[in-house]
């Protein structure tokens, strides 16, 4: 049970986990680009900007993922319901039609995150997790107001176009307890987890460069 300072009584490693990088979390959501958009001052096209930044990212998650689903380490935690990269390409189509590949560019701050996970997600289990730890439990807690918020601001339909990226055939909360036992059983000793955590902190930080230049794209006022 976690408070909202991050704080938390739980114990296990999934608690440590969170409880050591939850600045890194309030970071990603302290940019300009967040505040904006959590605000309603994004529109469309300024959406769609991010999750064609998105897709580049989980396209590599999904690719590491196959790759390690034999691992006896990655294998739990490669969960078919967590992948999003199909859901992501159905809202890129509703977003910029049906050629939406020929008109979605990675800007810098994703291309270095892609190379982050080509560095480490293919053949380090503990990277693979920390990557997907990083953007898969964000999407199952922050990112259902998200939908909601991109539903309502943007003029979405009241069905899942455009927001499908956020819809999981289950609920949220299961997958995420779920989760949390995997990364409790994981066959870490310290040393390695506390490599998982500083692997963590650096996905937080390109996931908070990739928002920064979409602030800068967009002529954002930076975060106060």
């Amino acid at each position: 049970m976690g408070g909202t300072d991050g704080t938390t009584t739980a114990t296990g490693f999934s608690a440590r986990l969170r409880a050591a990088t939850w600045d890194g979390h309030g970071d990603s959501q302290d940019t300009a680009y967040m505040r904006a958009l959590l605000d309603g001052r994004v529109d469309r096209d300024g959406y769609a900007l991010l999750i064609a930044q998105l897709y580049p990212v989980y396209d590599l998650l999904e690719q590491a993922a196959d790759r390690l689903a034999a691992d006896p380490v990655a294998g739990p935690f490669v969960i078919d319901d967590l992948r999003r990269r199909d859901a992501l390409r159905a809202d890129l189509a509703y977003f910029y039609g049906p050629r939406w590949a020929d008109r979605v560019t990675p800007g810098p701050a994703a291309a270095r995150y892609c190379d982050r996970l080509r560095e480490v997600c293919f053949a380090w289990p503990g990277g693979f997790v920390a990557h997907q730890y990083t953007r898969c439990m964000g999407d199952l807690s922050g990112g259902q107001y998200m939908a909601r918020l991109v539903g309502r601001t943007l003029g979405a339909p009241a069905g899942d176009d455009g927001v499908r990226f956020y819809r999981y055939p289950g609920k949220p909360k299961r997958y995420k307890d779920h989760y949390r036992a995997l990364l409790d059983a994981a066959p870490w000793d310290t040393a390695e987890q506390d490599r998982v955590i500083d692997e963590v902190r650096i996905a937080y930080r390109h996931n908070v460069a990739v928002t920064e230049e979409l602030g800068r794209t967009l002529r954002l006022e930076p975060a106060a």
